[in-house]
């Protein structure tokens, strides 16, 4: 049967309409990309992590990163932090705000993060996961998640282990990135260990790593048996990489990907929603990474992006723009 890949998700209380998320990707996921993401089909959008000591010494930054809009709902909420009373205790604080899941950060390798004990440090002590995952489902009533590795590296590989911690604990879901904390992003990701954390556990699993496109995506819930899965790297600059995963999942069939006017638009698009956001300063600074994702490939695009680092103003853009997209005058 084509259509039973693609199905709805249920996740504690909420049921997600599709199993095709955005994964939490700080610097990327942020309020004007995940507008983008929900409209080409994204059943879940994780927003960037948030740190929970920056909630409670009320950092004026980390509010502006938990903003949600109603056009974009559901979201997850990602909290990273190492202390159980601290997340479990910010948790609640912000509990009100319109997000429909908690999720709490135990993979995310950048050291700065890992050396302060948090992120896939956290994979190192079942016992402190378990802790942290009771203290915030008792806390809140929202249904609490976590995002986890492989393991801290190879000769650790324990994702199984801290996913039984986690659902003992009373987490509703769990995501799994196929790659040690050791590896980042580099080699292939691991299959085979989410399908050890599915066989593991009885609450939903969200598979991630090395997804791409319909068929990978397919072949990742056929080989590990995953309940959905999580795309991270394969949407920058490609939203529409949600309306092709779904529309495979549910027919079978791949569609085309965007055309150049549509990629053109949806850059125009993105800038005009960072500056709506965050003003021109820093919305046009933010976005010349998107850009240079969005225009790999195209025709000058590496002559255009010496200059994106420069681009300051949507003026600036357009005119680069349409370097690589021309306008036919028809």
């Amino acid at each position: 049967m084509a259509d039973k890949w693609l199905r709805k998700l249920k996740i504690g209380d909420v049921v997600l309409e599709n199993n095709v998320l955005l994964a939490p990707m700080a610097g990327v996921s942020d309020l004007p990309f995940r507008l983008l993401c929900r409209e080409q089909g994204a059943g879940l959008l994780g927003m960037e992590m948030v740190s929970a000591k920056a909630i409670m010494y009320n950092s004026k930054n980390t509010e502006t990163l938990m903003e949600i809009h109603p056009d974009e709902v559901p979201v997850s909420l990602q909290l990273f932090g190492s202390d159980p009373e601290i997340i479990s205790e910010m948790a609640k604080r912000i509990e009100e705000k319109p997000f429909a899941i908690l999720d709490i950060n135990m993979g995310c390798p950048v050291p700065k993060v890992v050396n302060n004990g948090e992120g896939s440090a956290l994979m190192k002590s079942p016992a402190l996961v378990e802790e942290i995952v009771s203290k915030t489902v008792k806390a809140v009533r929202k249904p609490v998640t976590v995002k986890i590795r492989k393991g801290f590296d190879d000769a650790h590989v324990n994702a199984a282990e801290i996913a039984k911690a986690a659902e003992a604990a009373g987490a509703a879901a769990v995501a799994v990135h196929g790659r040690t904390r050791e590896q980042f992003y580099a080699g292939k990701a691991d299959w085979k260990i989410i399908e050890k954390v599915k066989n593991a556990v009885d609450i939903p699993v969200i598979g991630n790593g090395d997804v791409t496109d319909g068929e990978s995506a397919k072949r990742m819930m056929e080989e590990t048996g995953c309940d959905g899965v999580m795309i991270g790297r394969a949407a920058r600059g490609n939203p529409w990489v949600f309306r092709q995963i779904t529309a495979y999942l549910e027919s079978g069939k791949a569609i085309a990907g965007p055309s150049p006017e549509e990629v053109r638009e949806m850059i125009l698009r993105h800038a005009a929603l960072q500056i709506q956001y965050k003003g021109e300063y820093i919305g046009m600074r933010e976005m010349r990474k998107h850009v240079s994702w969005y225009t790999a490939g195209y025709p000058n695009s590496a002559r255009f992006r010496g200059k994106i680092n420069s681009v300051e103003s949507m003026e600036e853009l357009k005119e680069g723009i349409d370097e690589i997209f021309p306008i036919s005058k028809g």
